[in-house]
C-alpha cells in the first residue's frame, strides 16, 4: 500500500495533516520452502524455514484503496533520524537524498535470505536511475542475523556480492525498535496490515521525492511486478 508521507505526521515530531492516502499494491507470494544458502568456499550454510504466507483477506473485506494525495518535504525528520553503517560511521536516510529507496530488513540464515541475490539485481539495474536498495540487519527472528558486522558484510559480499548500503545491527520491534521503524510500521501494506514487522526482509519502497512509501510483505520479492511497479513510480522524475 502506498502511503503519503503527510500521513506520517500523526506522532510526536509530525504536525497534523488531514487523511491517509492509500495505494494498495501489495502483491500477495507463495509459501517460501525453506532453503540452503551457498556460503563462500566449501560447505553451505544451514537456514531456518520461512515463515508460512500470509492468507489474503476474505472477499469483500479488503479494504478499498485510494489515490496518493498528501505531500511531505524532503526533510522531515524520518529522513534526518541518526543512523550508522555497518562499518560504524555515522549516516542518515538524507544521505540518499534525491534517490528512490528500498529500506528491509535483513537475515543471513533465514529461508528469506536468497532474496538478497534479486535485492542486488535490482540495485544493478536502478541504482543508474536514482535508486538505492538499504539494508538493516536484524536478529529479532529466530536469531537468524547472530553475526559481528564484519560476519554480516563477508557473507553479503562472498556470497551475494551485495554493493548496496548496509546499515548497522538494529530492533525493528519491541521497546528497542530504532526510530526509523516506529515510523515505518505505522504504515499499513496493500492487505491492510500495519503494526509489528512480520519477519526478515520485510519491504519499504521510499519514493525520491519522498512523498509516497509502499508497504511489502516479507514473502513478497523483490522482483514481484508490484515491488517493481512501485520502484518505477518511485524514481526521480
Amino acid at each position: 500500500m502506498t502511503h503519503s508521507l503527510a500521513s506520517l505526521a500523526r506522532t510526536s515530531w509530525r504536525p497534523a495533516v488531514g487523511g491517509i492516502a492509500l495505494l494498495a499494491v501489495m502483491s500477495c507470494s507463495n509459501e517460501t520452502k525453506s532453503a540452503k544458502v551457498a556460503a563462500s568456499g566449501p560447505g553451505t550454510v544451514a537456514v531456518a524455514p520461512a515463515p508460512p504466507a500470509v492468507s489474503p483477506p476474505a472477499p469483500g473485506t479488503e479494504a478499498a484503496p485510494a489515490l496518493t494525495t498528501g505531500t511531505a518535504t524532503k526533510d522531515t525528520s524520518m529522513f534526518t533520524i541518526p543512523l550508522k553503517t555497518l562499518s560504524g560511521k555515522p549516516t542518515s536516510l538524507a544521505a540518499f537524498d534525491g534517490k528512490a529507496l528500498l529500506l528491509v530488513n535483513v537475515a543471513s540464515k533465514c529461508g528469506l535470505t536468497p532474496q538478497y541475490a534479486t535485492l542486488e539485481a535490482l540495485q544493478d539495474e536502478y541504482a543508474a536511475k536514482g535508486f538505492t536498495v538499504v539494508g538493516f540487519p536484524c536478529n529479532q527472528f529466530g536469531g537468524q542475523e547472530p553475526g559481528s558486522p564484519e560476519q554480516i558484510a563477508e557473507f553479503c559480499s562472498a556470497t551475494y556480492g551485495v554493493t548496496f548500503p548496509m546499515m548497522e545491527k538494529v530492533e525493528v520491534n519491541g521497546a528497542g525498535r530504532h526510530p526509523i521503524y516506529k515510523e515505518l510500521t505505522g504504515l499499513a501494506d496493500g492487505a491492510g496490515y500495519k503494526g509489528d514487522i512480520r519477519w526478515n526482509f520485510e519491504k519499504f519502497v521510499v519514493s525520491a521525492d519522498r512523498k509516497t512509501i509502499t508497504r511489502f510483505k516479507p514473502q513478497t520479492t523483490p522482483d514481484d511486478p508490484a515491488v517493481i511497479a512501485a520502484i518505477k513510480a518511485a524514481l526521480p522524475k
